[in-house]
């Protein structure tokens, strides 16, 4: 199937339609714009932040005029904290792959790629759009050819993806890093092998730094093609249904079940054991993951249990709870806490016979009646036969929009992420760091020039100069680095766009030229009051429960409305114990928005501003049907 920009018959826009009115955009004040980003000042101990981060990343004088001229906001989705310089190397990743792909490989008819710039160490971001008619068309017939040849055959391309992106998987497991011998090994003298310790170093980093580029690339291979299909659809029912909300049009496609679904679907199969198999006072005995673990092995049914356990860790616990971006958000597998937290909640949902699993059925039902309805409202057959088409194709690329999440940022990353900390380990053997997690305050260039002075030094018997060098720098980076974190970042700098185009910048973070407004403000707007995309349909009124670190996710309490910069998948346990969501980054199919879907909350996403305006305690109301929040009482009330 090819994908097509077909509109419905003018006929059909002319009806009337069931959908509700959707609220006029709002209207911003005349000749406003966002801080330009040259005039963000530097906060006092900070002085020198730039030098942790490559030249290309920067603002320049040479490009001020052009600088300052664009839109710029804030990518709290990917990296909600001032950046590690090795953790660039994934904004860096995504900066080249994402873009290619909507400019040099499909291409997206009217998006260009995204531009991205560090200021105060926080990631901005800017979306290119294609506006010349002339260009658009010419673009439009090549992506017709390109992308026409992965929509017809969709099915296999994917099971090709899963092939290459799980040996890529496997190669990096395979990867290690040692320290360097005292004395090479006879066996490479006696094999003749010509190449030694040294070059074994600098190739097998070489090799980790390359596995994830090659990630990164599948990474996007067949993703803006996803959300493309998904945003023609969307059009076409934004055409034929006046006024249809968001999560109507997502509720067609929703219900499908995702990989990103399964490491909680894991842990509902642990609880569901464990009762059966007599070990729930057990699991709710501790709440120290590895004193409940070794409690279990005591048991006589404990051997069972964990052996499901152990089944499951890999690779279901290789699970971000981040967004997989930076190395600071930990899988599950390296902290049991949270998925042991949900075991223990679903194990006593169990025991007061409560039914604990997601409604996945109610949803498939409610697809079902949703699109047969909105299809009986088109008038002609020829309306109806694209519908089809579209709902068809949006249904078939949905799983790999979601699915590929886990591959590429939680199972690859997370992988990726402690093979940094074995060369962390190496660099602590030799002196140059006094712990494996200040290698993230090298940039991965730095390393490679680090890991030649210390090939250098035990190469020549000379003390590298490494060994007294990067102490003291990364110890000045760290101090730097936390006088930014206590300044977060304005969410957007620059001039208002005129065009949002580019796919990912839609869908992700809800970015739309409604939402730029909003941020902006508007002369008569109400200070208790935030608007963002309306993501999950409902209304709710609860106490809030903001969420700034992963860490927190421990304080979520039963019926609490949870308030963060954006969630993770591997919050998914925590969403049994919320009544909403509300989150400052995201679009319509951002994990915030497809969760709670899924589990039937009402969610507003991409506020801008929910989590420095709203505090815990505070009494809320989430409106998830207009994209609405209010807040009702302050915390003391």
């Amino acid at each position: 199937m090819t994908l097509t920009s077909s509109s419905p018959s003018t006929d059909s826009v002319s009806e009337p339609r069931p959908a509700p009115a959707a609220d006029a955009p709002a209207q911003a004040v005349p000749g406003k714009r966002f801080a330009s980003p040259f005039a963000v000042q530097t906060p006092d101990g900070a002085e020198g932040w730039e030098s942790m981060y490559p030249y290309y990343a920067l603002l320049s004088d040479e490009r001020r005029e052009f600088e300052d001229g664009k839109f710029w906001f804030f990518d709290g989705m990917h990296n909600p904290e001032p950046l590690y310089p090795f953790d660039t190397i994934m904004t860096e990743n995504w900066w080249v792959a994402a873009s290619q792909m909507s400019t040099r490989v499909w291409p997206v008819p009217p998006a260009g790629g995204i531009d991205h710039r560090i200021i105060n160490g926080y990631l901005y971001i800017s979306p290119n759009a294609v506006t010349d008619p002339e260009a658009v068309a010419q673009r439009a017939e090549e992506f017709a050819v390109r992308a026409g040849h992965y929509y017809e055959n969709w099915d296999e391309i994917y099971e090709q993806w899963v092939a290459k992106a799980t040996d890529c998987i496997e190669r990096l497991k395979a990867i290690r890093f040692a320290p360097l011998p005292e004395m090479e090994p006879v066996e490479s003298v006696l094999e003749h092998r010509g190449t030694y310790s040294t070059y074994e170093l600098l190739t097998t980093y070489g090799e980790l730094i390359n596995n994830l580029f090659e990630m990164g690339s599948y990474h996007f291979e067949m993703l803006n093609l996803g959300y493309g299909a998904y945003l023609t659809f969307r059009e076409f029912c934004q055409a034929a249904f006046p006024g249809i909300t968001d999560q109507t049009i997502a509720s067609m496609v929703s219900g499908i079940d995702i990989l990103l679904f399964r490491p909680d679907d894991e842990v509902r199969g642990l609880a569901r054991l464990a009762v059966e198999l007599g070990l729930a006072d057990l699991v709710l005995g501790n709440e120290d993951p590895d004193a409940t673990l070794a409690a279990i092995s005591a048991h006589p049914n404990g051997a069972q249990w964990t052996a499901a356990f152990e089944e499951a860790k890999d690779p279901w616990f290789w699970f971000s709870t981040g967004a997989g971006y930076t190395h600071s958000d930990r899988a599950w597998i390296d902290d049991l806490r949270l998925p042991f937290s949900a075991l223990r909640g679903y194990v006593q949902a169990l025991l007061a016979g409560e039914e604990i699993r997601r409604p996945l059925d109610e949803i498939m039902a409610e697809r079902v009646r949703v699109t047969a309805e909105y299809r009986d409202y088109l008038p002609t057959e020829e309306d109806r036969e694209s519908f089809d088409g579209l709902v068809e194709l949006a249904r078939q690329v949905f799983p790999f929009v979601e699915n590929h999440n886990f591959y590429v940022e939680h199972w690859h990353h997370s992988l990726f992420w402690s093979k940094v900390r074995e060369l962390g380990d190496v660099f602590v053997a030799h002196g140059f760091l006094d712990d494996r997690e200040d290698l993230f305050y090298l940039h991965r260039n730095e390393v490679y020039s680090a890991l030649y002075d210390l090939n250098i030094g035990w190469a020549t018997g000379t003390e590298a100069r490494g060994v007294t060098y990067w102490r003291p720098e990364v110890e000045r980076r760290k101090r730097i680095r936390e006088v930014l974190k206590a300044n977060p970042p304005l969410p957007a700098l620059g001039v208002p766009p005129e065009f949002i185009t580019e796919p990912l910048t839609v869908m992700l973070w809800g970015i739309t030229q409604e939402s730029v407004q909003e941020w902006l403000g508007t002369e008569d707007q109400d200070p208790n009051e935030l608007r963002g995309v309306a993501a999950s349909a409902g209304r709710v009124t609860g106490r809030a429960r903001v969420i700034i670190d992963p860490e927190q996710l421990h304080e979520v309490e039963d019926g609490d409305i949870l308030v963060c910069r954006i969630t993770a998948p591997s919050w998914a346990p925590v969403f049994s114990r919320l009544s909403a969501a509300v989150s400052d980054v995201g679009g319509i199919m951002a994990h915030t928005a497809i969760v709670c879907r899924e589990y039937g909350l009402p969610a507003v996403v991409g506020t801008g501003f929910a989590t420095t305006t709203i505090r815990t305690g505070q009494l809320i109301e989430v409106d998830g049907d207009t994209g609405v929040v209010r807040v009702l009482e302050d915390a003391s009330a």
